[in-house]
């Protein structure tokens, strides 16, 4: 993937994981999975600076490892991401990740736990009650207490 186009850095991780995630939506997720490998190559290759974005790919492939029925894959990135994204102290990507692995947590009985760490990071957020990440936290967290 190109690095730079006339002098400006490409933001090639990001594009690598969105076309992940397209691939894996459409059903392809054998070549989600190939895409994020790449995209977590170039973020962890030496010298190079665009982390930023690693709390999200790592989710993404936790995703990808649970629609592949590898729940214990899938936890342990979920866990990676988490961690990343609280030492970045990234809590949009923290929210993401914890509403995935609550999901996950819910699919194997884990209701309480899932339902604890979710209305945790949520109650942390003060404004945008309209994104799609706090709708669907929320959504989940109302799930979890019945």
């Amino acid at each position: 993937m190109l690095e730079t186009l006339n002098g400006v850095k490409i933001q090639g991780p990001h594009i690598l994981a969105v076309l992940a995630e397209g691939l894996a939506l459409s059903g392809d997720v054998t070549s989600g999975l190939r895409m994020i490998e790449e995209s977590l190559a170039q973020i962890t290759r030496p010298g190079w600076e665009e982390c930023w974005y690693l709390a999200e790919v790592l989710r993404l492939k936790g995703w990808m490892l649970m629609l592949q029925g590898d729940l214990a894959g899938a936890e342990q990135q979920y866990l990676t991401s988490l961690d990343v994204a609280r030492k970045q102290h990234a809590k949009s990507w923290e929210l993401r990740t914890t509403t995935s692995l609550a999901r996950l947590w819910q699919r194997q009985g884990k209701k309480k736990k899932a339902h604890k760490l979710l209305a945790e990071i949520y109650g942390w957020f003060t404004e945008g009650f309209d994104t799609k990440d706090l709708q669907e936290a929320e959504a989940l967290i109302e799930e979890l207490s019945h």
